[in-house]
């Protein structure tokens, strides 16, 4: 995938549907979970560091695979960092970073044809009320970095703006469900909004073309925008409802690895949040990591991105992935209550702070 496009397919964080089907199966079997728009087949992204090691060093160590939600970006520099500075290494492994196969991140997590990836708090919270085994082992930023952005002509400075407009968005019920959460409390009526499903068109070309606002993570899409002199106005949806304010994204692993390989969950965490620490206090060493590790990313975009991410890893939390249980409850009982979710969810079953090295 290229650069330009990570944006639109980073606005899958918010899809609910990629889990949707696993919990018609119940327990482990995740198979029937639905493929994400743009997924591509399964493909090793290691660094050079690990693709060097020798063949006797191999044997040695424990080979472990971390798949990825989308291509590679800057929400991932910590798991890339881990690799290429041997952090992996010194905890016994050798760990594949490699892209979802066409079931989708979650499916191969929650199966156990990986032990770990990258997912999302709301598909963890929709997984855990279905009976899929996702559980969150660490928040990669502590805050919620998405909302609605329009490029400043369109004059949408706030949600009661989104009055007589054309969002696009991917067809999920959340987009509507946070849409009309936000605009209730200025008055606004979300039947007046027009919802255009753009699938994984690009952010740039849909609000040129078709539409006047998306949704975006700012970390990306944003920042590509400042680089290309484009000026648009955000609007975080963690600054209208602090029930908005989740992790996204999450490191997952399933119930089966926690149960049977606690250890090996530790040790992967151990290295990993040596990586985004590294990441949080060398950004610009960091950035060069992942640009080594995927050349085909824009280097100024990278650059741009890891630097303006890289303080909000850890943000104001106490040590970097900590999770705290009113986020999860918090959104959760927002779904819960506009019939996102068939069930409440049981918090202590969707997330855990005890793989997380101390502070």
């Amino acid at each position: 995938m290229k650069a330009k496009k990570l944006g639109a397919f980073m606005l899958t964080a918010l899809l609910l549907t990629a889990v949707a089907g696993c919990g018609t199966s119940g327990g482990n079997n995740a198979a029937g979970s639905a493929a994400p728009e743009g997924s591509v087949s399964s493909a090793s992204t290691a660094g050079s560091a690990d693709s060097a090691q020798s063949t006797t060093d191999s044997k040695e160590l424990k080979d472990v695979k971390v798949v990825l939600d989308w291509t590679p970006n800057t929400n991932h520099t910590g798991l890339y960092v881990a690799q290429e500075l041997g952090y992996y290494k010194e905890e016994g492994l050798n760990v594949d970073i490699v892209q979802p196969d066409e079931g989708g991140a979650d499916a191969m997590i929650a199966s156990d044809a990986v032990p770990f990836g990258i997912s999302y708090q709301e598909s963890i919270t929709q997984a855990q009320t279905q009976g899929v085994p996702l559980v969150s082992i660490a928040a990669v930023i502590q805050h919620n970095t998405s909302g609605f952005a329009a490029p400043a002509d369109r004059n949408i400075k706030s949600p009661k703006d989104f009055e007589g407009k054309k969002y696009g968005g991917w067809g999920s019920p959340v987009e509507e469900a946070v849409m009309k959460s936000i605009m209730d409390l200025q008055g606004a009526d979300v039947n007046k909004v027009k919802i255009i499903n753009i699938g994984d068109a690009d952010y740039f070309t849909a609000v040129k073309r078709d539409v006047d606002f998306a949704w975006i993570y700012y970390a990306w899409t944003g920042i590509e925008a400042e680089l290309r002199g484009e000026k648009l106005d955000m609007m975080y949806v963690k600054d209208y409802s602090k029930d908005l304010d989740y992790y996204t994204p999450v490191i997952a692993t399933n119930e089966q690895e926690i149960q049977q390989n606690p250890d090996l969950v530790k040790a992967f965490m151990r290295a990993t949040s040596k990586g985004y620490q590294y990441a949080i206090a060398h950004p610009d060493e960091a950035a060069d990591i992942l640009i080594k590790a995927v050349p085909d990313l824009d280097p100024k975009l990278v650059k741009a991105s890891q630097e303006w991410l890289s303080p909000r890893y850890q943000d104001d939390a106490a040590r970097w992935g900590e999770q705290k249980e009113s986020v999860w409850t918090g959104y959760a009982n927002w779904m819960y209550e506009r019939k996102l979710l068939d069930k409440p969810l049981d918090a202590s079953k969707a997330f855990t702070n005890d793989f997380l090295p101390e502070s």
